[in-house]
């Protein structure tokens, strides 16, 4: 398969994510939330407390919201941006109206607790598989945007505080209860968002100090097919030099080379450690290879 297939695959790919999740955070809007009355932030949030006040359907206002965040966006942002946003501006308020078609949708439950963490957990993932996909949900993700080119805002700070914000807004027509849930639904599904950011990334970092590095070092090229960097290290007690062997493999690769390790040497010190994510040749890069004569540890 040459670059250029992977390519449109990988684009092919993305779109369908993008439409994927959408879609899901759309039903979770249907199915749980509005039904839970629960509030929330971003457009949906402000959709809510505008629909209370008018006779406005909330696909609709998010609708227009969209629109106009979109041509601000693009204008203020230039066409990259607008191209990163353009399906999901459209796309969600159209899946919205979607469920919306099937009244059943919002008569699952009527547990408030159930809706909260329903919610959470299918916001959470559908914004997730947006983002991963190298788009955003558009709408109020866009305003922090601008304050940051134009006067150097954080994001972060700026998407919360327009977040409380809109909670505020609908505080005003919401029990106290109504808030409490409100609150635990942003902290499910910004928890469950930053899991799904890594999933799939997740590393074990190996250091193996050992008298038996050579073999190690042949054993994790040959048998696992991974690279290793050998670290120059000094032992604390007897202050011999030896390198310790440093590796990135997968949590399925750590059970085998755990067993090359200690087959080779039963006294082996291992350092094991998660790490969140791994770029280079072999994980976010295509992995080549060379000769041993021109082969580069790292």
């Amino acid at each position: 398969m040459n670059s250029k297939t992977r390519h449109i695959l990988k684009n092919v790919l993305n779109v369908f994510c993008i439409l994927a999740g959408n879609a899901l955070y759309a039903l979770a809007i249907v199915t749980f939330l509005i039904p839970g009355g629960i509030i929330t932030g971003g457009t949906t949030g402000l959709a809510l407390a505008v629909a209370h006040c008018f006779p406005i359907p909330i696909s609709v206002f998010v609708f227009l919201f969209n629109l106009l965040m979109f041509l601000l966006g693009a204008l203020v942002l230039g066409k990259k941006f607008a191209l990163t946003t353009l399906v999901s501006t459209f796309f969600y308020p159209l899946a919205l109206a979607f469920w919306q078609r099937f009244p059943l949708l919002s008569h699952i439950t009527d547990d408030i607790i159930l809706c909260t963490v329903f919610s959470g957990l299918m916001i959470g993932t559908g914004i997730g598989i947006v983002i991963r996909a190298g788009a955003s949900t558009g709408g109020m993700d866009i305003p922090p945007l601008i304050l940051k080119k134009k006067f150097g805002l954080p994001v972060s700070v700026t998407l919360y505080a327009f977040d409380f914000l809109i909670l505020v807004c609908q505080m005003f027509f919401s029990n106290y209860e109504q808030i409490l849930y409100g609150i635990l639904l942003v902290l499910i599904y910004t928890f469950v968002l930053d899991k799904v950011q890594v999933i799939g990334l997740h590393q074990t970092k190996v250091e193996i100090v050992s008298d038996h590095f050579e073999e190690i070092r042949r054993i994790i090229i040959e048998k696992l097919d991974r690279s290793c960097t050998l670290l120059d290290a000094e032992t604390g007690y007897l202050n011999i030099r030896q390198p310790v062997v440093m590796t990135i493999v997968s949590r399925r690769e750590m059970i085998l080379l755990n067993q090359l390790v200690m087959k080779i040497d039963p006294k082996a010190f291992m350092i094991i450690s998660d790490v969140n994510e791994v770029r280079g040749q072999g994980f976010s890069l295509q992995k080549t290879y060379r000769q041993p004569s021109e082969r580069k540890q790292g």
